[in-house]
């Protein structure tokens, strides 16, 4: 059965100019603009609810959206039985995440996930598989989840990661700097984290299930921002509540204040609890509704998944052949 090709403002980017963003160096921590920072919460739930009725994209359009959002994954594994051999499979799925025959019939190049996702241990084996692709490899560190290990020996887990290939460092914030709102300590410990990481791109962890208040999450991604974080993520995962929608709203309007004061652009990613196609689609209206188009490229925008793309690719190929497909068919590892 053919379809029409996607529209021109899909993923296929291959002709766009390639735009560098300067690397966000921080601020000297502001307390006044931290603590000015206020969340409305039940503005920011109504707004949050009205989005998935008043953004929803169909046929070709959602097609475009979704293999946009492929793009955007870092396909993620941290699980304690993991295996070179499982990180393995799992690179090969980040180098052709969507089958070729639906890229065909779609009329689309192929395009690969954003990152590779492991624990420090998984590391070597992830950089062997992704050798030559591109595909960036991302390390958990300072003692992920809780991040409760000894701040010397969270800082030489990231220096390892570094020296071991890592690209990307997600770390994990001390979460009773938030809860007592000794932001001097968050500031100096992220500034720790960020000149550990080098060269390497550090994403902040606020698990924001475990903050208290919006409120704390609004001022947390100012602190993380302040002190030189290139992204801000929502959560480990492993907390009883991962993203959500309001609080991905006070992240990146925190984001959006930041770029208007410093001109930096930091970007954003939620992880945990996002295994739907249409919840991926949500996320990215909400981002360009917010953010705008440049925030929607894998520099500035990641989904933290494993299972986001198994349900996109059984859309695309409902798309495509007008049958929904077994999930097991399209296994991440």
């Amino acid at each position: 059965m053919s379809v029409d090709t996607l529209p021109t403002t899909s993923t296929n980017t291959e002709h766009l100019p390639q735009v560098t963003e300067p690397r966000n160096t921080g601020m000297p921590l502001d307390l006044n603009w931290v603590l000015s920072a206020q969340a409305n919460t039940s503005a920011i739930e109504r707004r949050a609810a009205s989005l998935p009725a008043r953004r929803s994209v169909k046929k070709i359009y959602q097609a475009a959206w979704l293999l946009k959002a492929v793009t955007c994954i870092d396909l993620t594994t941290l699980s304690g039985d993991d295996t070179a051999r499982r990180v393995g499979r799992l690179s090969a799925k980040a180098r052709q995440p969507i089958a070729a025959s639906t890229l065909d019939a779609l009329g689309m190049p192929p395009i690969t996930t954003g990152a590779v996702c492991v624990y420090h241990e998984m590391i070597a084996p992830a950089v062997h598989a992704l050798q030559g692709s591109g595909i960036p490899v991302a390390a958990v560190s300072t003692g992920f989840p809780a991040g409760l290990s000894p701040l010397p020996l969270r800082i030489a887990e990231i220096e390892q990661s570094v020296a071991a290939g890592a690209a990307e460092i997600d770390i994990v914030i001390s979460r009773r700097h938030v809860l007592e709102g000794n932001w001097q300590a968050l500031y100096d410990e992220m500034r720790a984290f960020r000149a550990a990481c080098g060269d390497a791109h550090v994403k902040a962890i606020l698990a924001t299930g475990e903050l208290g208040s919006l409120r704390n999450v609004a001022r947390a991604s100012l602190v993380c921002m302040m002190a030189g974080a290139d992204f801000i993520k929502t959560s480990t995962g492993k907390e009883s509540v991962n993203a959500t929608l309001p609080v991905s709203l006070v992240m990146i309007r925190a984001i959006r204040d930041y770029y208007d004061r410093t001109g930096y652009r930091v970007g954003y990613k939620p992880a945990g609890g996002i295994s739907k196609a249409k919840d991926a689609i949500t996320y990215l209206a909400l981002i360009k509704e917010e953010l705008g188009d440049r925030w929607l490229q894998p520099d500035l925008f990641r989904f933290g998944a494993s299972s986001l793309l198994n349900d996109i690719e059984r859309q695309l190929e409902h798309h495509v052949s007008g049958a929904y497909s077994a999930s097991y068919r399209h296994p991440t590892s």
